[in-house]
């Protein structure tokens, strides 16, 4: 095929091509859809996706439930800036992190320096129905995880407002849907994203 854009011979058009310039490094709370839309993302910009709660249950070889039962969430906590410093150096992608990761001031610095942080801005409502299910949040082993959600959201929310970029999660729309909104709101910014065939 010569460098000339042919539609594909079902009649779909070619996918678009981007360059990604800077790391994006989603965050938000547990529940906001962080490693499922990042996955959808780097899928659609050809782009390395990385995920820093997997990079440390990796390096630890337990779970991030089993790292907070046996060493506590300061040492979690440790590690995660360890770990997401690293990621940010190695090569652009599309990280992941900890719903706890953008608290720290030495995590927003270090994405700030090498990245762009983009919130998925998702209401209590939408969380609580994605993780009331779930066992693998170490945080919600409380006696009252609803209530504990809610407390954990209204102290984070004005920290991830800190994030360079947002994007509303809505309940009615697909993974697919969702990551096209990022991508949209990426290309806002022609430092982060480009686009090579517009």
């Amino acid at each position: 095929m010569s460098g000339i854009k042919h539609s594909m011979t079902n009649g779909e058009e070619t996918p678009p091509r981007y360059r990604l310039k800077k790391t994006v490094a989603l965050v938000g709370m547990m529940g906001a859809g962080k490693t499922a839309v990042g996955r959808a993302v780097s899928a659609k910009l050809g782009a390395p996706f990385l995920d820093s709660d997997a990079e440390i249950e990796a390096a630890a070889n337990l779970s991030v439930p089993e790292i907070f039962t046996r060493d506590g969430e300061p040492f979690f906590r440790k590690r995660e800036t360890e770990v997401i410093a690293r990621l940010l150096a190695e090569e652009r992608c599309i990280l992941s992190t900890g719903g706890g990761a953008f608290l720290a001031e030495v995590n927003r610095d270090n994405i700030a320096a090498y990245g762009v942080a983009l919130w998925l801005d998702a209401d209590l409502d939408l969380l609580w129905n994605r993780v009331r299910y779930k066992d693998s949040r170490p945080l919600l082993r409380t006696a009252d995880p609803k209530a504990t959600l809610a407390a954990l959201y209204r102290d984070r929310v004005p920290l991830y407002r800190l994030a360079d970029l947002s994007v509303r999660c809505d309940p009615r729309l697909s993974i697919d849907a969702m990551a096209n909104r990022v991508i949209d709101k990426l290309l806002t910014r022609p430092d982060v994203l480009e686009r090579l065939d517009a």
